[in-house]
């Protein structure tokens, strides 16, 4: 015999799922959704002596990214217009994102800021951020005289 959980359903519908049953059947964008923030996803990881920070920036061109560093701070600033935005259309649902961006990350000490590459291809932005050879500290022989 297998158990399977019983979950209680209300004969009554709540007051938050019908006001979203009524806006998301309503011919226009959703009020309780915010679609006009944007901040695409990023991975970060270490390979190969390098730190490597890749940026999801679908459907933009290099004239849309700006990428940037200050001090020990990398900004990574753009814009993703609304692809083939029709000006005579009404739209009754856009979910896809668009808009301006900023994103800042603080680099550690150790790396070497003057080798920092940035490379974008099929929609995903590549910053290679070399580290610098780590300093190891070195016998200094003592001579008697």
């Amino acid at each position: 015999m297998r158990l399977v959980p019983y979950i209680r359903r209300s004969e009554f519908p709540t007051a938050t799922r019908l006001f979203e049953e009524f806006f998301n059947d309503f011919p226009f964008p959703s009020v309780f959704e915010d679609r006009d923030r944007w901040v695409p996803s990023v991975d970060i990881l270490e390979k190969d002596g390098n730190l490597i920070l890749r940026a999801e920036l679908p459907g933009m061109t290099e004239k849309d990214i700006d990428l940037k560093l200050e001090g020990d701070t990398l900004t990574l600033k753009g814009e993703r217009k609304l692809e083939n935005e029709d000006k005579k259309a009404n739209y009754h649902r856009i979910e896809s994102y668009h808009g301006s961006f900023t994103r800042s990350f603080r680099l550690p000490e150790t790396v070497d800021s003057e080798k920092i590459s940035a490379e974008y291809k099929n929609g995903v932005l590549t910053v290679t951020i070399p580290q610098k050879p780590e300093v190891r500290p070195r016998e200094i022989p003592v001579t008697v005289q």
